[in-house]
């Protein structure tokens, strides 16, 4: 037996080296054997496998919600369509006066005593309302409205002996006659100055008729200027009251006395600060940007793109649309020190409407001197993509969503963020999401911790689902 083992094994191992250098071989007849594909059975087996895969992620990639649930949610729906985004930086700003236009002080013209004070801080007032009335103490516009009457008198024999004069042309020299002809343009020019100097003074074209006849004058009325006329400093401001109805219909034509620190019996000086009128209707928006950013400010005056301004209102102020279009007029070139930022500004045309209360009007402006708004610079243009309100974009990780509703199905596709600020999300139109898809506006967060808590297919109990999208209730139930 040993003799035996002794003569096999030899035998065995040849046949084994022989089996493997012939595998080796033919080594590519029996790997094709492998790469075959499996029977039609298989074949089948796998088809369906698969198909039941992507049904199965179908499902998982929406939600359905009852119209009671879509109701609690609040969700809004809007068709989207490609559209222009501008990529903006956001800098602070805030609504100030217009130099020279908002505010406008009114001041003593004269010495005096305050006798009357008709309004008072926080009162409207309008052109032609007399503010103050003040006596005058002043021994120099006396003696104006003196030599004004003396001249008028004087004007008046003039003429007289001129006439007399000339009746006698030839009896006596001409130069007589020369003379009295020079004293009447001496006289005419005196009493111009005179009127002058009084008209500068606040005294209206009345009183200085009634001082020509030796009516003086002793108490000044301080009236509203009219901002119209104040071009022209040789009249004095409007004499004729503004009616209510047309302050209602032009509420600019009214001022709100902003600052007044007079009192009654008080002495006021010529040139001394009465008080401090505002009309809000010309405004401007002040905007402060780093010394870096000049560059941006320039290009965006240089291209004439308009600022966006966020007011930080609530949707529900009942004010009319804003049509103004915001661009740059000014740039500072004085940093402040402390901030490091410097100034632009633009113009802000002022909204008010007309308070009635008590029998008396007052403006209220819709926008007002230190209120702070948002300001958004332009700095690239992005055509043809969506753009979502902030909430209308889900994330996970890397992977943003949105959610489009077909009746009471809500599907989740998969987008990609272009761009992104405090209320916008830009999506590329990319076809990830078709042109007109109606596209839920916000909740899309919630929407989407309800599609991972559920099994894609779940409906509210007693109801089924068409296949056109919409729910409907069993109809035996409640039987």
């Amino acid at each position: 037996m040993k003799i035996l083992l002794q003569f096999v094994k030899p035998v065995l191992g040849i046949i084994i080296v022989v089996l493997i250098a012939a595998g080796f071989i033919w080594r590519d007849q029996w790997l094709s054997l492998l790469d075959q594909k499996p029977s039609s059975g298989a074949n089948k087996t796998s088809a369906a496998s698969k198909k039941r895969g992507q049904s199965q992620k179908a499902e998982q990639e929406k939600v359905i919600l009852s119209d009671q649930a879509i109701a609690n949610l609040g969700l809004n729906v809007k068709s989207e369509l490609p559209e222009t985004y501008w990529k903006t930086f956001q800098v602070p700003g805030m609504i100030v006066d217009r130099p020279g236009r908002s505010d406008q002080g009114v001041i003593s013209p004269v010495d005096g005593v305050v006798e009357k004070m008709n309004y008072y801080p926080g009162d409207t007032v309008r052109p032609g309302d007399v503010l103050y009335t003040i006596r005058i103490l002043s021994e120099t516009l006396q003696q104006t409205q003196t030599n004004l009457f003396k001249d008028t008198q004087n004007v008046v024999l003039a003429e007289s002996k001129k006439k007399r004069l000339e009746t006698t042309r030839g009896a006596i020299p001409e130069s007589r006659i020369i003379e009295v002809v020079n004293e009447i343009k001496r006289l005419h020019v005196a009493i111009k100055g005179y009127q002058h100097e009084l008209l500068s003074r606040g005294f209206s074209e009345q009183q200085l008729q009634k001082i020509s006849s030796g009516d003086f004058v002793r108490d000044l009325d301080i009236l509203v200027p009219d901002r119209m006329n104040r071009s022209d400093s040789t009249k004095t401001p409007v004499r004729l009251k503004v009616s209510e109805a047309e302050t209602k219909q032009n509420p600019s034509l009214a001022f709100e006395i902003q600052e007044s620190k007079l009192d009654l019996g008080q002495q006021v000086k010529t040139g001394e600060m009465l008080c401090l009128l505002a009309n809000h209707r010309l405004l401007a928006i002040e905007g402060r940007a780093f010394r870096d950013e000049t560059q941006l400010l320039e290009r965006s005056v240089r291209e004439g793109w308009p600022v966006e301004v966020d007011f930080q209102e609530r949707e529900s102020t009942h004010w009319p649309a804003i049509k103004q279009s915001f661009l740059i007029e000014y740039l500072s070139n004085v940093i402040d020190p402390v901030n490091r930022t410097f100034a632009f500004r633009m113009p802000l045309e002022n909204q008010s409407r007309v308070v009635q209360q008590d029998r008396l009007s007052h403006v209220l402006w819709r926008f007002r001197p230190g209120q702070k708004v948002r300001l958004l610079i332009r700095v690239e243009k992005l055509e043809n993509v969506f753009v979502l309100p902030a909430d209308a974009v889900a994330r996970e990780g890397a992977e943003a969503y949105v959610f489009t509703q077909n009746v009471n199905t809500f599907n989740r596709k998969q987008v990609r963020i272009l761009a992104r600020d405090r209320r916008h999300t830009v999506i590329a139109n990319d076809g990830s999401l078709i042109p007109g898809s109606f596209v839920v506006q916000g909740s899309a967060e919630q929407l989407n911790r309800m599609l991972k808590s559920s099994s894609g297919d779940d409906l509210p109990e007693g109801y089924h689902i068409h296949a056109d999208g919409s729910l409907h209730k069993n109809e035996d139930e409640g039987k």
